[in-house]
């Protein structure tokens, strides 16, 4: 048992810590690089990832449709359980905000896709980007939607909604496959491109992030947040799965991207849309660093 424990670790998570590594020495030694290359992931790589993984999916509708029930009954499941929480630790609205967010979205993309290709392959990677995508759909519209809201007025958080590049993505894949459009090549293959270095990037995000991470003034707020998200959402995920009558590789896929620390992409939100970002930051980096433990003692109980 420990033998296989120690390959998933070393096989599977600590190549994704490397790359994060590499983004921490850029941000330590060219500090301010981590808002560049975060407007670079939000504005240009995640929606060209959206539009990719949307056109050029092979998972049939059923299979497709219960990983896509699946995330959205996860993020509303965490929220609701997020907003209980945030009762008694009394957080202001901001703070609330970032702490609802990085509750309900998992880090679904540039830790869950690589993790899940290296723990059990290309079947799996092609359900865990069924969840990406749909998890992409509800943080560019309901994420952004709270992120933007934030007390200010419905008309202000569509406004903010109606710039968010990926939210076009959307609409543009969804009419791809809807009128069954094969698309030219000279579009595909630069919008590959920019996908294929959207997960990099996005990990190279993590690890600037985790640069800038510091000790947080609620941390009660970060110890219920990852307690939420690497403790509680796995169950969540097992339960859900088995009232979807999810199973196999399907099912593996759900329960390892359900158990996945909190998402860069809040970090993402908090940056754009002035939120406490000092607590996502924190959130993101404790559960990040904790990760491997759950994940890998996960990992190998699906394997068993």
């Amino acid at each position: 048992m420990f033998t296989a424990i120690l390959s998933i670790l070393l096989s599977d998570v600590l190549p994704i810590f490397i790359i994060a590594g590499v983004g921490y020495l850029l941000e330590r030694n060219r500090s301010g690089t981590v808002k560049v290359i975060s407007s670079l992931s939000f504005n240009v790589l995640s929606p060209c990832l959206i539009f990719v993984q949307l056109v050029t999916s092979s998972i049939s509708q059923t299979e497709a449709g219960k990983m896509a029930a699946f995330c959205v009954l996860l993020i509303a499941v965490m929220g609701i359980a997020a907003a209980a929480s945030a009762i008694p630790l009394k957080l202001e609205r901001k703070t609330r905000t970032s702490f609802l967010l990085s509750v309900m979205f998992s880090n679904s993309g540039n830790y869950a896709l690589p993790l899940i290709l290296f723990a059990f392959g290309r079947e799996a990677l092609a359900f865990a980007s069924v969840y990406f995508v749909t998890s992409a759909v509800v943080v560019y519209t309901a994420g952004v939607f709270i992120a933007a809201h934030d007390g200010r007025g419905v008309r202000n958080a569509l406004s903010h909604l109606a710039r968010v590049p990926a939210i076009y993505a959307l609409v543009a894949a969804g009419l791809v496959k809807l009128a069954g459009i094969n698309v030219p090549l000279a579009v595909l293959r630069p919008a590959s491109m920019f996908s294929d270095a959207a997960i990099p990037i996005m990990i190279l995000v993590l690890g600037a992030q985790l640069r800038r991470a510091s000790f947080p003034k609620r941390p009660a707020a970060v110890i219920a947040a990852v307690a939420l998200t690497l403790l509680v959402a796995p169950f969540v995920g097992m339960a859900l799965t088995r009232m979807l009558g999810m199973t196999g590789i399907a099912r593996d896929a759900a329960i390892v991207v359900s158990a996945m620390p909190a998402a860069v992409v809040t970090t993402v939100l908090a940056l754009e849309f002035d939120l406490d970002s000092t607590l996502v930051t924190s959130i993101v980096f404790v559960s990040t660093l904790l990760s491997p433990a759950t994940l890998v003692l996960l990992i190998a109980y699906l394997k068993r």
